[in-house]
Parts: C-alpha cells; sequence; structure tokens
C-alpha cells in the first residue's frame, strides 16, 4: 500500500455566529485565488482569480426531504485548516508524487450538517457533510448555481437525457446562449477570457452524478436524475434498461457521510489542465490494503478490428485459434494483455461459454508467454452473477474485467459501480468501465479501477465521421482532467479527411500515423488499448515497436505547449526514460522546443513523425535517431489534416546499454518472470520470452519481482540491498542482480 510521507495541519477554530457578519473568505496556498462565502438563509459563494472577480454569488444548498439545510441553519461556527503533503498514487497517471496543498474552511450549521470550501492553487472545490445524528433520510434535491461574471464561451457535451454512454463532442456554446432545457454531462469547460474553468465532481459515492444545464444570464445549474426504482430489460436485449419509474428523490442515505466534491478546475494557461489532478485529490482514501498485485499495462485488443487477422493458418473470429494468435502477438512485442471482448459467451449467462472457444485454455497457454486475459461483460449479467462469475474468473486465472453498458449514474448505479470494484479486488482482478461515466474519484479508493470510458474515442471511426483532430485535441483539457479515458487509439490504416470513409468492419482513422502513436505518450490511461489488427501491427513493425515502448505510467509529466483545440507537446518521463508526444490539428504546422528537462548527460533520441506525403497519404511516417541532451532543440514539422509526431528517448547514454544486452540477459541471475502464482524472480534461461532485451531491460510496465529493482516494490529486498539503495545505483526497471546491481 502506497502512504503519505508528509502531512503538515493548521486547525483555527470557532468563527462568527449567524446574525454577526456570517461572512467569510478563504485564499489559496498562493494567495491567487480567493472565495468568499455569505451565510444569510442561503449559503452563496464567489470567487476571484489575480483580483478579478470569476464567480459571483453561487449558489450551493441541499434539501432534505422539505428542509433547506441552507434555510434552516440557526447558527454557524467556522473552523479552517492548511494541508501540506505529499502523495505517492498506486498507479501514477500523471506523476509518481503528487503534492497536495489547500486551504480549507468548514462552516458547521446547527442542524447536523456542515459545509467545507476548499482553495487550491489551481482550483476551488466544496462539500455538503452529514454529521452523526441526522439518521436516514432522502435527499429530495441539490441546488448548485455556478455564475459567472462575464459572458464566457461554454464548451457543452451535449446529452438527450440521462441514460447515456457520455460520449459526447464539446459543443462551443455562448453561456448566454444556454437555457434550461439544454443537458450536459461533466466535465463542461468555460472559456472566460483570462482563465479556463473546468467543472466536475470528485467523491461521488452512493449519490448520483452530477450534470449541468444553462441558468438565467450567465450561469449554469445542477441537475440530478433520481434515482430508479423499477427498471426491466428492453425486449431481446441484455443490456439495454427501459426505466420505468423513478422516485421524487435524489438518494435515500444517511449520516454520518460525506457528499461529493463540487469542483471548479482553474487554469490561467492551457496547459495547466493537462496536469490538474483534483479529482484524484479530492477523491476518498484508499480502500485497497494492498495494491502491490495492480499491473498497468497495454491490451491487444479485439472488437475494433473485427478480428481482421490475415496471413495465418485457421478462420480467425472469436474462437481459440484466433485469441492465442493475439497472445503471441502480445508477447513479441511485451504486452501485458489481451482482451476478449463480446462474443465469448452466450449472452445472458457468463457461466456459459461461446461454441468454439476454450477460455482456460486460453489463459494458461497467456501465462505461459506472461500475457495476461482480460474479460468483457455486460453490467446487467454480472449483476445477476457477480459472485458466481467473478468466482469462476480467479479460478480460471482471469487478469480482470471490462464492464459494459451501465449508461447511468443515478444514486444506484453509482453504488453498482463501487461493488463491482470491490469484489473485483478482492479476487484481484483489473476493472475497465465501459459505457460509463466520467471518472469521479472510484480509482483512487479502488486503484485496480485502472480506466474507463465515457469519452468519443476511436471506436466511433466505426460509424461516424467526426472524429477529427481537433476533436482530439479538445478531450485532453477536459474529459481527461476529470481522470484517464479508454480512447482506444492505434489505428494502422490512416487517411485524410477527403479520403476518410466509413467501414464497420474495416475502420480506420482520420488523423495521421504519427497522430495515432502520439496518444500514447499524450492520452492517460494505465490500461491502454491497441485497437487494430495484430496482422496490421506486425505489418508495420516500426510503428509498434514505438507503441510497445511506451510505458502506461508517469513518474512526471511536463506539458511544452498546449492550447485547446490547436495542439499538444506532452513529455513524460518514466524512470530514466523520456516520452515526447506532439498532436496538431488540421493545419500544417512547425515547432521549436528545447529539452531543458533532461537535465545533464546524453540521451539517444528515436523519433516518429509524419512523412513527406502525410498530407496526402496519411500512413507516411518517417523514422530518425540522433543523440540529444538537455541543450538541445528539437524542430518538428506536423502534416496539414491529421498531424502528429513522437519521440521515444532511451535511457541516458551513460546507462544505455546497447541490444548486446539480450545475450547478457542470459547470464543473469535474476528476471521478471510470471508463474501462476504470480510474479516470482527466476532464471533467464535461453529463449525465454520474459528474456528479451524489451522485458528483463527496459519495460515499464513489467511488474518487477521481489528480487528485481521498479515500480511498486518499495520496501522488499533486492539481492540484499534495500530498493532506494539498489535503485540508486541501477537504472529503474533493470532486473536486479549481483551483475547488475
Amino acid at each position: 500500500m502506497r502512504w503519505i510521507t508528509a502531512v503538515a495541519l493548521l486547525l483555527v477554530a470557532d468563527g462568527p455566529a449567524l446574525g454577526a457578519d456570517n461572512k467569510f473568505r478563504l485564499q489559496s496556498p498562493d494567495g491567487r485565488t480567493e472565495v468568499d462565502v455569505t451565510v444569510q438563509g442561503e449559503i452563496r459563494y464567489s470567487v476571484s482569480v489575480d483580483g478579478e472577480p470569476l464567480l459571483r454569488d453561487s449558489l450551493a444548498d441541499l434539501l432534505v426531504g422539505n428542509m433547506s439545510v441552507a434555510k434552516s441553519a440557526r447558527s454557524v461556527s467556522a473552523r479552517e485548516r492548511s494541508v501540506e503533503r505529499l502523495l505517492h498514487p498506486a498507479v501514477p497517471e500523471k506523476f509518481s508524487q503528487i503534492r497536495e496543498s489547500y486551504n480549507e474552511l468548514t462552516l458547521a450549521l446547527n442542524n447536523n450538517f456542515t459545509i467545507s470550501f476548499r482553495a487550491f492553487d489551481n482550483g476551488i472545490a466544496y462539500r455538503f457533510n452529514a454529521l452523526d445524528g441526522s439518521g436516514n433520510f432522502a435527499v429530495s434535491d441539490e441546488l448548485a448555481e455556478i455564475r459567472f461574471v462575464g459572458s464566457g464561451l461554454a464548451y457543452f457535451p451535449e446529452e438527450q437525457g440521462f441514460v447515456s454512454h457520455n460520449e459526447r463532442a464539446y459543443l462551443p456554446a455562448p453561456l448566454k446562449e444556454l437555457d434550461g432545457q439544454r443537458l450536459a454531462s461533466l466535465p463542461l469547460l468555460v472559456d472566460g477570457g483570462a482563465v479556463k474553468v473546468v467543472i466536475t465532481e470528485s467523491g461521488l459515492r452512493d449519490y448520483p452524478g452530477m450534470w449541468l444545464a444553462g441558468s438565467s444570464g450567465n450561469g449554469l445549474s445542477a441537475r440530478f436524475p433520481r434515482r430508479v426504482l423499477q427498471a426491466s430489460l428492453k425486449e431481446n436485449s441484455d443490456r439495454n434498461q427501459l426505466i420505468e419509474r423513478r422516485a421524487d428523490y435524489l438518494a435515500q442515505t444517511g449520516g454520518p457521510r460525506e457528499f461529493p466534491w463540487r469542483i471548479v478546475a482553474i487554469a490561467r494557461e492551457d496547459a495547466e489542465l493537462l496536469t490538474n489532478q483534483l479529482s484524484y485529490l479530492l477523491a476518498g482514501e484508499q480502500q485497497l490494503t494492498d495494491a502491490d498485485w495492480i499491473r498497468p499495462g497495454k491490451v491487444a485488443w479485439d472488437w475494433w478490428n473485427a478480428n481482421n487477422l490475415y496471413g495465418v493458418d485457421f478462420e480467425a473470429g472469436v474462437n481459440t485459434e484466433t485469441y492465442k494468435y493475439y497472445i503471441d502477438f502480445a508477447a513479441k512485442y511485451g504486452l501485458e494483455y489481451i482482451l476478449l471482448d463480446e462474443g465469448w459467451y452466450r449472452l445472458g449467462n457468463l457461466l456459459q461459454e461461446s461454441e468454439n472457444i476454450d477460455v482456460q485454455a486460453i489463459i494458461d497457454y497467456g501465462r505461459e508467454k506472461n500475457v495476461g486475459v482480460i474479460l468483457w461483460v455486460v453490467w446487467e449479467t454480472l449483476e445477476r452473477q457477480m459472485d458466481e462469475a467473478l468466482d469462476r474468473f480467479a479460478d480460471w486465472g482471469a487478469a480482470g474485467i471490462k464492464v459494459d453498458f451501465m449508461q447511468r449514474d443515478d444514486q444506484d448505479m453509482v453504488s453498482y459501480y463501487w461493488r463491482v470494484a470491490e469484489q473485483a479486488a478482492k479476487r484481484r482482478l483489473l476493472v475497465n468501465f465501459h459505457g460509463s461515466y466520467k471518472p469521479a474519484g472510484l480509482r483512487r479508493a479502488w486503484p485496480n479501477v485502472l480506466t474507463r470510458e465515457g469519452v468519443r474515442g476511436l471506436e466511433h471511426n466505426k460509424w461516424a465521421d467526426y472524429i477529427t483532430p481537433e476533436h482530439n485535441l479538445t478531450i485532453p483539457f477536459i474529459r481527461m482532467l476529470a481522470g484517464p479515458m479508454d480512447y482506444t487509439p492505434g489505428a494502422m490504416v490512416n487517411a485524410q479527411p477527403d479520403n476518410f470513409h466509413i467501414s464497420f468492419a474495416r475502420p480506420m482513422s482520420k488523423t495521421s500515423r504519427a497522430h495515432q502513436l502520439a496518444m500514447y505518450v499524450i492520452y492517460e490511461s494505465p490500461l491502454q488499448m491497441l485497437a487494430d489488427s495484430p496482422s496490421n501491427y506486425l505489418r508495420e513493425a516500426a510503428s509498434t515497436e514505438f507503441i510497445a515502448s511506451v510505458p502506461t505510467v508517469w513518474d512526471e509529466t511536463r506539458i511544452v505547449s498546449a492550447k485547446l483545440g490547436d495542439h499538444i507537446i506532452t513529455a513524460r518521463r518514466a524512470g530514466s526514460d523520456w516520452f515526447i508526444g506532439a498532436m496538431g490539428n488540421g493545419e500544417a504546422r512547425r515547432f521549436s522546443f528545447e529539452l531543458e528537462f533532461l537535465g545533464d548527460g546524453k540521451y539517444q533520441m528515436t523519433s516518429i513523425g509524419d512523412g513527406v506525403n502525410a498530407a496526402r497519404y496519411a500512413g507516411d511516417h518517417s523514422v530518425r535517431s540522433q543523440m540529444v541532451s538537455g541543450d538541445s532543440s528539437v524542430k518538428i514539422a506536423l502534416a496539414p489534416g491529421a498531424a502528429g509526431w513522437r519521440s521515444w528517448r532511451r535511457s541516458r547514454w551513460a546507462r544505455a546499454w546497447s541490444r548486446d544486452s539480450v545475450a547478457r540477459c542470459s547470464q543473469l541471475a535474476f528476471c521478471c518472470s510470471r508463474s501462476a502464482t504470480g510474479w516470482s524472480p527466476g532464471p533467464c534461461g535461453s529463449g525465454s520470452r520474459h528474456c528479451r532485451w524489451s522485458w528483463c531491460f527496459s519495460s515499464p510496465q513489467s511488474p518487477p519481482p521481489a528480487s528485481c529493482c521498479g515500480w511498486g516494490t518499495a520496501g522488499k529486498t533486492c539481492n540484499g540491498q534495500w530498493w532506494r539503495s539498489c535503485r540508486g545505483r541501477c537504472p529503474r526497471y533493470y532486473c536486479c542482480s549481483r551483475l547488475v546491481c
């Protein structure tokens, strides 16, 4: 389990009583953001940034039965505290260490409720809390009005109703033109000119998700799905429910409890949105006591490419031979997992395998090749057969589950997510949610939930033409602020807009090849898909080697340059390796940037970018290799229409061992190998796949055994040396032996 390593708290109690001024002020640690709160029959708050008003008289209230929490208060006391601490997330999506710094104001009402405000340097948040003694109650409504001072431009993910996959485009619309009939899911961005704001939530548990609608003037008003009391599957469907009856309240609950945080993330520069982690910081603390078994990684995925294999001696489809081929491909490139999507079981019964498929044989074959198997399931079928199905998956040795088609976030459905996460964790199963609402804190409490959809991703190319480079350069600033997104990149058939066509069974991307590759650096998903056919990847070896080299978790993230809808250049570090991704929109672009973040020493840089003919043939790409240092600058050219560039920097030249390390691998005392019971030290025998250079010496996703250096082994011994000592003398992810450490 990862622990908080530094904590500093300051407590100040006893504010003014109700009937005095009833006004309170809270500042961010850097003093640049101020929150003014007034409690006078209503709870109103205003926010200013750098002395300029941003929000004015925004409303916060909770209706419990027929009682307004704000109006029923007869007295109020204030308590303040400051928190400064360093967190080590179990799954590092952006950073292996996260600085948490905020000032908090808690107003205790005399009706067994409180409201807490927190001010960070990059945003503010508030939530209600029900104290012990409040008993059981129904929340009939929650009032959350966010009122902007000026006329802003909203990026509005418009929805038709509360039943949705939350896979929407972010449509620009002036705030003043949005009325209460137009509904949007979260997160949502408002461009206020001097700052950009993203509105989302975290700490969502046993409560419905928040949505937004237009309000009077320049405001937005919260909307919530009411609790579902009765629903049934639609005719001839195993997944889509007809909502037959809803309650006249949002949630049935009781105290003590904490309600979700309402987050207003603030960025003066667009790039700040890409490193904002308020969604994680405001989530509930980790509940999983042992997270060492959780292994992020890349996944060879079948559904998008429709199992279009070629050059094989068997009929491709949902059968054992096909998935063994996926495993062979994954093993060849050091991918951690394959995914069996829809078709492996008879729909409606997770305990009955389809004809021509033997899941146990597939998993056993994968175990021999060090490749885990993830199983797709329909949520409703899993709900009915949860214990029996998860027990069977665990007995088979499956690595995880992909749960699909929930399409709701009312109170009971939100609780379903938490139940799945906990039950899967008990059996050491990873979880990927599809057909889902946005991330809202679950992944911190249960880090086996590695990713989720809730994003308009690559799959839409199978039936639509709106997945443009501009769309791809919008979602990281908005959707990805809420948490990891399973966009499922990796198309090897690429087209410019004028020669793109829709094909469900033979899909392609409306971007360049390099644009697709750059997503593996820029898009965050600790469980990252390879969406295309293994046959296509084997044909495109240079691109596939690049994808295989990219980690899915990171020690450090730096945004070199970014502008919403225009371009992103991101640099990320895993161990001593740096990776840089650049994505552009439909215009031809040239960029130049310095590599000062490399620090001392020289690096071997390999880059892949748009080829000279990428503007007419989107698959054209070029590969270059050169020596660079922190004093170097890089110039890149992005093709028009669908541009991208990716650079891979192998570790420092002083530590970068040449490929003759493959031969040396067999001499090591230990290597990273997986047995039936998990990861453990083992000999690097000749011909052993896990003894390949990309596994034994460089793969950031290779889970290290107790005798290896690497992520997740703090406190364990490494051939008599403590991990931190070994790490200091041996490049990260190198296998640890007396010959190396």
